[in-house]
């Protein structure tokens, strides 16, 4: 069997299963989501389809860690081929992906603010809106948007404040129904920057984990090409140089005469 630079073999067995461990990360963080989402009876828009896309880089991943390392361990061409195309695909998707988040990442806080200002006031928004307000409200025990008087005079019972949210200083008294001059316990906290800070942090998450691996493809590329050229340098035959018969040496074009003495 043809023999590949030992450390360079190594080298490139180590980032597979460093490559492989991302994976198993990546499908980690799906299955612990999935599992957060579902106690707290969450139903965010587009949340199956973001944890079956983590479930597919995860599993993606692991597969192509398997082929590279497989393909190291038997000095595999084919192996280390589809490895090579798969780490090429893969670099190219990774910073067509990172690159433009990166970019639109100071930008999203602004964007997020825009776009739900325009649920205001949250008591004459669509039931479907008025129900995940809740959700998130009783989630994340805060009231409102920006404010509880997103809600006017309509504030729900998911902002009103328990015991424990009231001895740890989290609520407020406000009125209501200022004919009746009534009030109550609201949370405190409004609901965008929590909303805000989780949603910034999960696309720091997913910024680092593309660039993570969009630089482990451009290395598994480089080490992938360098074996594969070991390779088939190395199973090249053997080239004997010839000399051609033209360039025989000649025989001399005229030889001494030599006369034999005479008796």
């Amino acid at each position: 069997m043809t023999q590949v630079n030992r450390c360079l073999k190594l080298t490139f067995i180590v980032s597979n299963v460093f490559f492989a461990i991302v994976g198993g990360l990546i499908i980690t963080l799906a299955l612990l989501l999935q599992v957060v989402t579902h106690l707290n009876g969450a139903t965010l828009e587009g949340r199956g389809t973001a944890l079956v896309m983590l479930y597919v880089v995860g599993t993606i991943t692991m597969v192509i860690a398997a082929v590279g390392a497989y393909g190291a361990h038997r000095q595999s061409r084919p192996a280390l081929i589809v490895f090579l195309v798969c780490m090429v695909i893969g670099s190219l998707l990774m910073l067509r992906v990172g690159i433009p988040a990166a970019a639109v990442r100071p930008q999203l806080e602004g964007l997020m603010r825009e776009r739900l200002s325009q649920l205001l006031p949250l008591d004459a928004t669509s039931q479907e809106n008025k129900d995940v307000a809740n959700s998130v409200q009783e989630m994340l025990k805060c009231c409102g948007l920006f404010s509880y008087e997103d809600w006017r005079q309509n504030i729900p019972d998911s902002c009103s404040c328990d015991d424990v949210a009231e001895m740890e200083g989290k609520c407020q008294s406000v009125n209501y129904l200022m004919l009746l001059q009534r009030s109550r316990l609201v949370f405190s906290q409004p609901c965008f920057p929590l909303i805000a800070h989780y949603i910034l942090m999960a696309v720091d998450v997913v910024i680092g984990v593309v660039f993570v691996l969009a630089i482990l493809a451009l290395l598994g590329l480089t080490l992938s090409s360098i074996i594969i050229h070991q390779l088939r340098a190395a199973n090249r035959p053997s080239v004997v140089m010839v000399v051609p018969s033209i360039f025989k040496a000649a025989p001399p074009k005229y030889q001494e005469l030599h006369n034999p003495p005479m008796y």
